[in-house]
């Protein structure tokens, strides 16, 4: 099936009458008869007590509204059953060039054939899938998204906010350097992803709802660390879907404004139940020894360990075989590396957590989606990079955490694991609607604010708001 976007205040009761107007002559009385007054007293009591009852069972039994008490307690029960109001997504009719079109491209690229059938083209898998998951979720029947937080509306008028789907992460891989037998052609063209961000910029700002609010009610997905690159500070504006901050400016990209997603995982999901008894190596890590920036860690943690006896420390590429390999070593291991790459994040950590393999984290400055409904130091081991290449200190800490403390990081990892799974209904794409309608607040309160805002040129970003940081854990072992 083609997947395309179609365009009285309660009267309080009387006090009762003091002693003293009951019986006025009470204290001349005789000592020996202070037993009768005693007695009318009590019986004066009583009878108030009576009316009083009388009149709150009977007369007051249907209170008026404007009790105070009763508006509280209607307030609150009222609240915990009613249902959250879902937000109202448009995506945008794209032209073909930017969905369907990059994909084509893609594959021509690589050898494949024109299609003129969008439905058999093949979204090609790899951890930036996300783009591709949002955009078959919003296209399919609304009776198949029950339970999401956001539902799609055909008439943009009626929009909270306007997704444009965009396939940016696999624009920027559509065109690498082309294979000996396959050359640029009529057929063929040459690609180019700084085009296609320029031209996607050049369409939306032609659109009424772009211009409306100047772009803040718009969502765009960037998932690969330098998709968007070119016009990243022209969509700044909008709820970016990112799945790391290495790349990007303070004041383009926060935690308060935009969503961080999980990389898809490459391996597939352990199936098998908690335990150690199959996991006989200590640590796992399979991956490029050699990058860039703050993954410089990958290559001094190589040296540290790759001569332990109880660890397995592989250099490996993206491959078929290479992902065979790493499935088997996360699946039998205890503990599974994930050491910062050219930008802190990678999906192997995803790959890690589905394997039931507990990761440990060597990447000061990580971001990691979901924190709100996931606590990672339950499915996790940080250890700070200064510390992790202190001879012998990382081995050492991992051989005394106790078969009882793995067994609980798996307990945790199981629970959490479908939040990284896409193909879940009830999993990663669910849990990204979600945290993109809890920015509506915001991006309502960002547009009323700009309309009264005089521009300024600042001589550093005004960064207000929260901004990735480095973790202050130095190890939670």
């Amino acid at each position: 099936m083609k997947l395309r976007s179609p365009p009285p205040s309660i009267t309080s009761p009387i006090s009762p009458p003091s002693p003293k107007s009951l019986s006025p002559n009470l204290t001349k009385m005789p000592r020996k008869l202070t037993l009768r007054p005693t007695l009318t007293l009590a019986t004066t009591l009583f009878s108030i007590l009576a009316l009083y009852a009388f009149f709150n069972t009977f007369i007051f039994s249907n209170p008026p509204t404007t009790n105070v008490t009763t508006v509280s307690f209607s307030r609150t029960s009222n609240t915990q059953n009613a249902p959250t109001k879902s937000v109202k997504v448009y995506m945008y009719d794209l032209p073909r060039k930017y969905t369907y079109g990059v994909i084509e491209s893609y594959a021509l690229a690589r050898g494949g054939e024109k299609n003129s059938d969008d439905s058999l083209l093949k979204y090609p898998g790899n951890q930036h899938s996300a783009e591709w998951y949002l955009f078959s979720d919003l296209n399919r029947p609304a009776r198949e998204r029950g339970g999401s937080d956001v539902t799609r509306v055909l008439d943009p008028e009626e929009a909270d906010l306007f997704y444009v789907p965009f396939f940016s992460s696999l624009s920027l891989v559509a065109n690498p350097i082309r294979s000996n037998n396959v050359v640029a052609s009529e057929d063929r063209p040459a690609y180019s992803d700084e085009e296609m961000q320029e031209s996607l910029i050049e369409w939306l700002e032609q659109q009424e709802y772009w211009k409306r609010n100047n772009g803040w009610d718009h969502v765009f997905i960037c998932q690969d660390p330098n998709a968007l690159y070119k016009v990243v500070d022209r969509v700044k504006n909008g709820v970016l879907l990112v799945s790391d901050f290495g790349r990007l400016a303070r004041n383009q990209a926060s935690l308060v404004k935009d969503v961080i997603l999980p990389y898809s995982h490459r391996i597939n999901t352990y199936t098998g139940d908690i335990g150690v008894e199959n996991r006989n190596s200590l640590l796992f890590f399979m991956g490029n020894r050699y990058r860039k920036e703050g993954g410089k860690i990958r290559d001094l943690l190589f040296q540290l360990l790759e001569k332990e006896e109880d660890v397995i420390i592989k250099h490996g590429t993206q491959s078929r075989e290479s992902r065979r390999e790493a499935r088997k070593g996360m699946h039998t291991s205890k503990f599974c590396l994930h050491p910062a790459g050219d930008t802190p994040s990678a999906c192997r950590l995803f790959d890690a957590i589905v394997s039931l393999c507990v990761p440990v984290i060597i990447s000061d400055y990580i971001e990691l989606p979901f924190e709100d409904v996931v606590d990672y130091r339950k499915i996790a081991v940080f250890v700070d990079t200064n510390t992790a290449v202190k001879p012998g200190f990382l081995v050492k800490k991992l051989r005394k955490v106790s078969t009882e403390r793995i067994l609980e990081f798996q307990r945790e990892l199981k629970k959490v694991k479908h939040y990284y799974e896409y193909e879940d209904t009830n999993g990663t794409v669910k849990e990204i609607w979600r945290q993109v309608s809890l920015k509506l607040p915001l991006v309502k309160l960002m547009i009323n604010r700009d309309k009264r805002l005089v521009k300024r040129e600042l001589a550093e970003p005004d960064c207000s708001c929260l901004c990735s940081n480095q973790s202050g854990i130095l190890t939670t072992l």
